[in-house]
């Protein structure tokens, strides 16, 4: 089991819409201490739920529900809220205005995210 290090006591909203993955992620982020948000499985639930909760650091599928995730990564940037950006496809998936953020690369391990979460904190 990985320790919390950095990462504890962190508010992380989580947005994907594979329930299989949402759950890995969870018990990830449970094990490093965080508190998990969501998850949110559509564009409209992650935005609405990043207007009413307070939001430490966000994992954000790329393509949710066949909708991009741009609107809200636009959102979090704007109140410079970290993010990780989650896809099957790697970096070169991701529009050029968003390329200095992390890539978490599925499948990936629990390692992976934890590296990942902390560098996005690093980004300014």
């Amino acid at each position: 089991m990985a320790s919390g290090g950095d990462l504890t006591g962190l508010r992380v909203l989580v947005v994907e819409d594979e329930a299989a993955i949402s759950l890995l992620l969870e018990d990830m982020l449970l094990d490093f201490g965080c508190q998990v948000i969501g998850p949110a499985a559509r564009l409209a639930a992650a935005l609405e739920t990043l207007a009413r909760e307070k939001v430490d650091l966000a994992i954000l599928d790329v393509n949710v529900a066949g909708e991009p995730i741009y609107p809200v990564a636009e959102a979090l940037a704007q109140r410079a809220i970290p993010f990780v950006f989650s896809t099957g496809y790697g970096s070169a998936g991701i529009r050029d205005a968003y390329r200095d953020r992390p890539v978490l690369q599925k499948p990936f391990a629990q390692n992976d995210l934890k590296q990942k979460l902390l560098l996005a904190r690093a980004v300014p």
